[in-house]
């Protein structure tokens, strides 16, 4: 009985930070997250294993009249991994260049504070509109292989994930 109560995010993901703010370019999501990683993950990474984590923000308008409109999806995926030859941290954003460190928390730290990424140009908000917004963390277990999917399935270390942080934004007048 006592289980059932347990929140979702009982890994401790938490969305610290989560704004849009308005560029020259268009609209980019600044968003900050707080989590540990469980000995297990730690030591998958350590032995070379890659991981992803998925930053995801859905934006959506209002409507009074029907269901709200879907405007857009987008997300930052960063994938961490420990090369064992050069013993170094490797990190690349989205499947880019790899930038090497020398521990685990640099190279998390790509995850915990994900650069500001463009979501939206500046026309595809209306402007004057408010929209709702939501950003979410987790671990990404379709970039697992097969023998670390079966294992995140029956280990908690492996099933990271926030809770969707919600939040309105009115689009600038411009």
């Amino acid at each position: 009985m006592l289980l059932s109560s347990v929140p979702a995010n009982a890994t401790g993901v938490e969305v610290m930070t989560a704004k849009l703010e308005s560029t020259d370019e268009g609209y980019r999501v600044f968003v900050s997250f707080s989590f540990e990683l469980g000995p297990d993950l730690k030591n998958a990474i350590n032995e070379g294993i890659p991981v992803s984590f998925t930053a995801e923000v859905e934006i959506n308008r209002p409507r009074w009249y029907w269901f709200d409109e879907k405007t857009i999806r987008s997300n930052q995926t960063v994938k961490i991994q420990y090369d064992l030859w050069r013993r170094q941290y490797t990190a690349a954003v989205n499947g880019g260049l790899k930038q090497s460190f020398n521990s685990l928390e640099e190279a998390m730290a790509l995850v915990w504070r994900p650069r500001r990424w463009l979501v939206a140009e500046k026309n595809v908000l209306q402007p004057g509109a408010v929209y709702n917004v939501g950003v979410r963390l987790k671990l990404d277990s379709n970039q697992l292989s097969k023998p670390m999917l079966i294992t995140s399935f029956s280990n908690s270390d492996w099933r990271l994930a926030s809770e969707w942080k919600r939040f309105t934004f009115k689009a600038d007048d411009k």
